[in-house]
């Protein structure tokens, strides 16, 4: 009875509300927010990369023909595919008597380089002549490289000496090089002609289709992963995360490679965004970023 009596009295003294829990905050009474995984947008260096097709073709091509006219081939030493070495005998000669044979000494036709035969017109019986078609074409030291046509837009950015991966489909991946650009633009189709020098390889033939990747430079600057960038009438968009409420942000992208966007206008290093960007995410909305690291941005 008297503890009874005593606990009225505190109520009295102090107040119902003394006993009751005191309010929550704003922050403590709003919901925690959606968990959403984010990164920190970095500062990463992209390489400038053009990828251009064409086919191999021969370096230099070496045509033989005969010294002197009026003799015939005799005989054919070599055939379409055949490496040889500067001075080998290619064919024999010999003047026709009255009948048309071959008859005396031979004259050989020998190599001027080494090379690969890629043509081969001689034939055995028939007459040489330097006003006819080479008896032989040759590709000088096996060197091929990619012919391929640019625009003139991406000519302009060319230079040779510029690093090159060639991919030949059944032969694989093969550095090259930027031997040569074009200093004319064909005025019908505005493009011009650079060749990428790939070298001697027996794997490679000529006239087989090739696509090059030229490194043309390099470029720095903030990137974030591709999947944090949506797309819709206004162009891309990423949403970041400030004070635990989703922005979305207009952006500029630039170079891509490895899964990652590069962002030239829009965000600063730093800033926290959506990794994987949802249309169920507005402006606005409470969300809890979960952050992970850059192994995770690419996958």
């Amino acid at each position: 009875m008297q503890l009874f009596t005593c606990v009225r009295c505190l109520i009295g003294a102090f107040g119902i509300a003394a006993l009751a829990p005191a309010p929550l905050s704003a922050a403590e009474s709003s919901p925690p927010g959606t968990a959403v995984t984010a990164i920190k947008a970095k500062n990463v260096c992209f390489a400038d990369t053009l990828a251009v097709t064409g086919v191999l073709v021969p370096r230099s091509e070496v045509l033989v023909r005969p010294d002197q006219e009026g003799l015939q081939i005799s005989q054919v030493s070599v055939d379409v595919g055949d490496s040889v070495k500067s001075g080998q005998p290619l064919a024999q000669l010999m003047r026709p008597d009255a009948q048309g044979v071959a008859t005396g000494a031979t004259t050989p036709v020998l190599a001027p380089v080494s090379g690969v035969i890629l043509r081969r017109a001689a034939v055995v019986g028939t007459m040489a002549s330097a006003r006819a078609e080479p008896l032989f074409a040759i590709i000088a030291q096996g060197d091929l490289e990619v012919s391929a046509e640019v625009s003139a837009k991406n000519l302009a950015r060319l230079t040779p000496g510029q690093v090159a991966k060639v991919k030949v489909i059944g032969v694989g991946e093969l550095p090259g090089s930027v031997r040569f650009v074009s200093p004319t633009i064909d005025p019908m189709t505005q493009q011009g002609e650079a060749r990428v020098f790939v070298g001697a390889d027996p794997a490679l033939r000529a006239g087989t289709y090739a696509r090059a990747i030229l490194t043309l430079g390099q470029s720095c600057g903030v990137a974030i992963p591709l999947s944090a960038v949506l797309y819709g009438r206004e162009g891309a968009v990423v949403q970041v995360v400030r004070g635990q409420r989703v922005e979305t942000r207009a952006v500029t992208t630039g170079i891509t490679s490895d899964g990652r966007v590069q962002v030239t206008k829009g965000l600063a290093e730093g800033d926290t965004v959506v990794m994987r960007a949802g249309a169920f995410l507005r402006d606005g909305d409470r969300v809890r970023p979960v952050l992970t690291d850059d192994a995770g941005a690419g996958k």
